[in-house]
């Protein structure tokens, strides 16, 4: 939704879109998980014992979403968590909180939730503890289609907007000569563009995607702004929950149904 955010070369500028804080905790090796996970059961990390709380902001399609016959949330974040905990065993569910993506990391730094699922990209000024990556995106900047806004140097003088507490506003600061402006809700900034009271709206690229694809008058720009990838975020004292989930995202993204589920979603 969401909402610059890079662990590898490829993650130029990090963002899943994400929030900003004073600094970032999380183990310093692979071998420093295992030593603390070797005699700690991860359910112990879970506010509910056999139940992950997840934190999501479902403004953020396709990767979480508002099902309008149903209410209830889907996307690509949803089916990949749903895959994930069926790994787990049939003894653990998930519940999904709904809140802004600008509380989200509040939320898993003060255990009112397990994790953050909502499109977050690795930021090493956020005190919270990143799984590994589970998806590579890029950025881009979605604008009406009889926009004459091709390219970053068009965006010179025009007005921009970006969903609050994200590195998608990180990366609008950053476009020379660009007025910005921001809102809560991704879908709200969307729909403004649409009115023509925005030039652009900085969004992952398959989010913005995601929109053009459903509705002709929105374009995005010939190339992208930034590379970006995705995790989930836990509180740092979660060391033997990470690491679960590692475990078990390296095992489902080798396999067949990851690659279905990309497809499934369009990303």
């Amino acid at each position: 939704m969401k909402k610059l955010i890079a662990v590898l070369a490829a993650l130029l500028l990090l963002t899943a879109c994400s929030t900003n804080s004073p600094s970032q905790v999380s183990p310093s090796s692979d071998d420093e998980i295992n030593e603390v996970t070797e005699n700690t059961d991860f359910n112990t990390d879970l506010i509910m014992e056999n139940t992950l709380i997840i934190g999501t902001s479902p403004d953020y399609p396709p990767y979480e979403s508002l099902d309008s016959s149903t209410g209830e949330i889907v996307g690509f974040d949803v089916d990949l968590m749903n895959a994930l905990v069926s790994m787990l065993g049939e003894e653990y569910t998930i519940e999904w909180r709904q809140m802004e993506f600008d509380t989200i990391v509040t939320a898993v730094q003060t255990k009112q939730v397990d994790l953050g699922v909502s499109g977050f990209s690795y930021d090493p000024e956020k005190q919270v503890l990143f799984s590994d990556p589970y998806h590579h995106a890029g950025q881009t900047v979605l604008v009406n289609a009889d926009s004459d806004i091709h390219n970053a140097e068009d965006l010179n003088g025009k007005l921009i907007a970006a969903q609050l507490g994200t590195t998608c506003l990180d990366l609008a600061y950053t476009i020379e000569g660009a007025e910005v402006v921001t809102a809560t809700d991704a879908k709200v900034l969307v729909e403004a563009l649409k009115t023509g009271a925005y030039d652009g709206v900085v969004l992952d690229t398959s989010v913005a995607m995601n929109y053009v694809n459903s509705d002709d008058s929105l374009a995005v720009l010939d190339e992208e702004l930034a590379s970006d990838s995705y995790c989930f975020i836990t509180n740092p004292d979660n060391t033997a929950l990470i690491a679960k989930l590692n475990e078990l995202l390296g095992e489902y993204m080798a396999g067949e149904e990851y690659q279905e589920l990309l497809t499934k979603w369009g990303i």
